[in-house]
């Protein structure tokens, strides 16, 4: 499949500007799935709950206070897990988005309903999600051994924040993607190394 370069020639798939349009048509794709569902009251109210819970780590947090309720190796375990993770993936977030630097997604007719429900407005550019990078490295940090629950609630949340960032139109599809990789991707080595 090849579409049309700046220069009017055909870019296949393999080349950059081939990549970079094939990302772009299945993010609109994805777009145009959330479509329905915007507007809808009560969707709309627990996407923007559940975007924030993501903001500041507000979820990671919670998970971290209850894990560390008892003192002792577990409250140690679980605060430099956190300290750990969100450090991490707030320096990684931030250097990838200064180097790639892509455009967040068109909302001049994005409608959404679910008043009183404040959404903060994003201000970095849009590659990788944030949100969705230290969603995904503070599960995979806080996740533990054994634990098929705790470990289903972490990932399940996270996937949740990923896919509140879409319907929001804060990201891109690959955005979420992408933070969904390089969060867990990260998680694991802060595993490791801890």
């Amino acid at each position: 499949m090849t579409g049309p370069t700046p220069e009017g020639t055909t870019a296949s798939p393999a080349t950059p500007s081939g990549l970079l349009a094939a990302v772009s048509t299945v993010d609109d794709g994805v777009d145009r799935l959330f479509e329905p569902l915007r507007g809808v009251p009560a969707i709309d109210a627990a996407v923007k709950v559940v975007s924030a819970l993501g903001d500041h780590g507000w979820l990671w947090t919670g998970v971290a206070a209850w894990r560390g309720r008892r003192s002792g190796p577990t409250r140690r375990a679980a605060v430099r897990a956190l300290g750990v993770a969100g450090v991490s993936s707030a320096l990684v977030n931030a250097g990838i988005k200064k180097v790639v630097d892509r455009e967040r997604p068109d909302t001049t007719d994005l409608v959404l309903s679910g008043a009183g429900v404040p959404v903060r407005a994003p201000r970095t550019s849009s590659f990788p999600s944030g949100h969705t990078l230290a969603a995904f490295c503070s599960a995979a940090v806080l996740s533990r051994p054994g634990d098929r629950a705790g470990n289903a609630f972490l990932y399940t949340s996270a996937g949740l924040i990923g896919v509140s960032r879409i319907h929001l139109r804060h990201h891109h599809a690959s955005d979420v993607v992408g933070g969904m990789v390089i969060g867990t991707a990260l998680g694991l080595v802060v595993r490791r190394l801890r």
